[in-house]
């Protein structure tokens, strides 16, 4: 019978110090409303375990470079074959490259069959997503998977130089969303015992005045705070006094611009990171090395062509994943439908080039195609938290922007006008919430291999 789990079901270690922050959360006069009730579930000989992972993480290397993959790789696929149903009924191929790959149409066609038989499924969580590709899934999870963000996180904030200090009565983490409908809970995070970590959407909807969502910022006074651009742009528009160590931005691309206003205006680092829900924090941007540095020490990334093929080193391809932390879905050659090259460097490979999803080519006023990339290099510098360039059969560019950042409109598009080569750009308004496909195309041969 389905019911609603007790609190001592969602906190099975709950202390008054746990419970005290909770109330403060929830009972703060400038409190938005919590549509949801969520807990770790953690039990208390999984938070020891989790804290040794976040020490071993914290110092362990990546222990590969393109097209050398790390020793424990053979290991791992064993298990997979051995232990997965999708694969157990295959003959494992001598060579690695000859796996066949998967993408995330073949995890929503039969998700149980990427389940490995050894997870306990009494404690197994599902969550559903929905992404930007028309496959909309149900992952398999576990509390211990869900815990074990935070290593990869503080391995993030730790190159920043940032090691996280919230303890027992502080808010240490805010997730920030921006739709009309938003899952938004309060939570505490035994590892770091027990601060706590609230998930706010900043609509104004969800709020008894629109002031109180830069009060309730203030007030809670989160060591990080954690969103997505679209939600960031918004947070720039309250009077938020409030400066918090360190912002992750997380599922869209930034923009450097954006990235430039957050930064001056919190005056704290803003970190980059590349993350998806079947796979959690992947990589990191780092200015330096001038791409993303990968966190998860037992994560083996590939770039392929269409066909399934490895290409050179610096060569641009599709990611593709094997391994991972979530031992509920270990991934073997998962493509991601996320594009870059992948480099080496003297401290572990690095993506450059990264693009969220599958590349787009437009056609300029010359009858010249050029990548998507040249596009986004040519509003670079703009603070937008999100867009939309679409070339219609005939040719025709339109660019859609949320209506707070219409202002910035012609500037944007006489830049994508320019990188097209006098192509006049249309504008619109994008009317969505949630996560879009930043390039789309009619134009026969405009969608890339």
């Amino acid at each position: 019978m389905n019911r609603e789990p007790t609190d001592a079901e969602r906190y099975p270690t709950l202390t008054e110090a746990g419970r005290d922050v909770l109330r403060r959360m929830t009972e703060h006069p400038c409190a938005p409303l919590f549509r949801n009730r969520s807990g770790n579930r953690l039990l208390a000989e999984e938070v020891l375990a989790l804290r040794d992972h976040e020490r071993e993480i914290a110092t362990a290397p990546i222990e590969w470079q393109p097209g050398r993959p790390p020793t424990w790789l053979d290991t791992f696929v064993e298990d997979v074959f051995a232990q997965v149903p999708h694969y157990r009924t295959q003959s494992r191929p001598a060579r690695f490259q000859d796996i066949a790959t998967v993408g995330r149409g073949d995890l929503s066609a039969d998700i149980a069959r990427f389940v490995p038989d050894s997870v306990p499924l009494e404690r197994l969580i599902n969550f559903r997503t929905t992404g930007t590709t028309g496959h909309p899934l149900v992952l398999p999870s576990h509390p211990v998977v869900a815990g074990r963000y935070l290593a990869y996180h503080k391995r993030a904030l730790q190159r920043a130089g940032i090691a996280l200090r919230h303890g027992a009565g502080d808010v240490g983490v805010m997730l920030l969303g921006l739709q009309r409908r938003c899952f938004t809970y309060v939570s505490v995070t035994p590892a770091m015992d027990e601060s706590g970590l609230a998930k706010i959407n900043l609509h104004p909807d969800d709020w008894r005045d629109p002031l109180d969502r830069a009060r309730y910022i203030d007030a809670m006074l989160p060591e990080v705070i954690a969103g997505d651009p679209i939600s960031f742009a918004a947070m720039l528009e309250l009077s938020v006094r409030h400066r918090p160590r360190a912002l992750l931005s997380v599922s869209m691309a930034l923009s450097p611009g954006l990235r430039t206003r957050l930064e001056d205006r919190f005056d704290c680092p803003v970190l980059d990171l590349y993350s998806m829900n079947e796979a959690g924090p992947i990589a990191v941007y780092d200015r330096d090395v001038e791409g993303f540095v990968p966190l998860q020490p037992r994560m083996y990334i590939e770039i392929l062509d269409a066909h399934g093929q490895s290409v050179a080193e610096g060569e641009p391809g599709e990611i593709t994943l094997t391994g991972g932390f979530n031992f509920c879905l270990p991934l073997l050659r998962y493509r991601t439908g996320d594009h870059g090259a992948l480099v080496g460097g003297p401290s572990g490979p690095v993506i450059r080039g990264f693009q969220g999803r599958r590349p787009v080519r437009f056609l300029t006023a010359q009858g010249h195609w050029i990548n998507n990339i040249d596009l986004t290099h040519a509003i670079a510098a703009l603070p937008l938290s999100r867009y939309v360039v679409h070339q219609d059969a005939a040719g025709d560019v339109t660019l859609r922007l949320a209506t707070r950042e219409m202002a910035l409109a012609a500037e944007a598009a006489r830049r994508l006008g320019d990188a097209l080569e006098g192509r006049a750009v249309h504008v619109d308004v994008l009317d969505a919430d949630d996560k879009v496909l930043q390039y789309t195309t009619d134009l026969d041969g405009g969608q890339s291999a």
